[in-house]
């Protein structure tokens, strides 16, 4: 079924983006020289979570990553730690869910500073979906597992179907881009635009990702950092950074050259995240018990505890 957000929900959803705390975490975001060569296991995928996809770290919860699993998914958020434990468990009320495949924090909006979560239902192996879906709700103050009202709305690619694992949102903006999972490369990068207009939104090319080695395709999630001069990517194989110092956006750190960064021992590499400080980044893997693993800066700064 597809992704669908009833009226009354609609409005709830609409009613909370206005209410919702602003978070600004300017002062606590630092960048990183240099990563780690070796990634640290701090914990264990829950078995509430064998389908783990995607993961994000908070913006209002120091030290908590949104995590959900993909096709099996029955709408809902879990708010983790990364030791894997699960904090809270929130329901998502609106949704059918098809293939939920990544999860972004960032701005809810370009006129809208409060922090949001967004979700990527764009999943797509046999290729037959005509439209996909992004949606958003805010994140909430309190972990306390309270059903969440979200904004969903669908887009169209410009010439046929793409299956997509990736979404990132711009911290300056709230302009969301997805990318594609190819087997040619690191996938096509989109700017979705248009979300929640008469015909739904749509997805306009932005760059080909490159596959800068022999198995630097098929990437499986992302993340951008808080400062919005970096974006990360997941593929089966490897972790990969974009950076791009004093960018204006996040289509100017999309265009820059992907360097290999260090990953970690997974079977189905599928989530990846910076840390809420950005000093770090927490890897993650569908299968209950697989290992959560966090590189670390490693240019003598000091870091944050989360």
């Amino acid at each position: 079924m597809p992704l669908l957000l009833r009226p009354h929900a609609r409005l709830l959803a609409a009613t909370l983006l206005a209410s919702a705390p602003a978070v600004s975490l300017a002062s606590d975001v630092t960048t990183c020289a240099r990563w780690a060569t070796e990634a640290r296991r701090t914990g264990t995928v829950p078995k509430e979570l064998g389908e783990l996809s995607g993961i994000a770290a908070s913006r209002r919860h120091p030290g908590v990553y949104w995590a959900h699993n993909d096709s099996n998914n029955a709408g809902a958020l879990a708010a983790i730690d990364e030791t894997g434990r699960i904090r809270a468990t929130f329901p998502l009320r609106g949704l059918r869910p098809r293939d939920i495949e990544d999860v972004a924090v960032g701005p809810c909006g370009a006129r809208d500073r409060r922090s949001c979560i967004w979700l990527a239902d764009t999943g797509d192996n046999l290729h037959r979906r005509r439209e996909v879906w992004l949606a958003r709700v805010p994140e909430p103050d309190a972990l306390d597992g309270r059903v969440l009202d979200v904004d969903a709305s669908s887009f169209r690619y410009p010439d046929g179907t793409r299956n997509t694992e990736s979404l990132v949102v711009d911290p300056r903006s709230g302009t969301p881009y997805v990318i594609t999972k190819s087997v040619d490369g690191l996938g096509e990068v989109f700017r979705v635009e248009g979300l929640g207009t008469r015909g739904g939104g749509r997805a306009v090319p932005v760059v080909v990702l490159p596959a800068p080695g022999a198995l630097a395709r098929l990437a499986t999630g992302a993340d951008a950092h808080p400062d919005g001069d970096r974006v990360l990517l997941r593929t089966y194989t490897g972790a990969w950074e974009l950076v791009r110092p004093g960018a204006r956006s996040l289509a100017d750190v999309l265009r820059a050259p992907p360097v290999e960064v260090t990953g970690a021992p997974q079977l189905q590499s599928e989530g990846i995240a910076y840390t809420r400080d950005g000093r770090g980044y927490l890897l993650a893997s569908e299968g209950a018990g697989s290992g959560l693993y966090r590189v670390d800066c490693a240019d003598g700064a000091a870091a944050s505890p989360d």
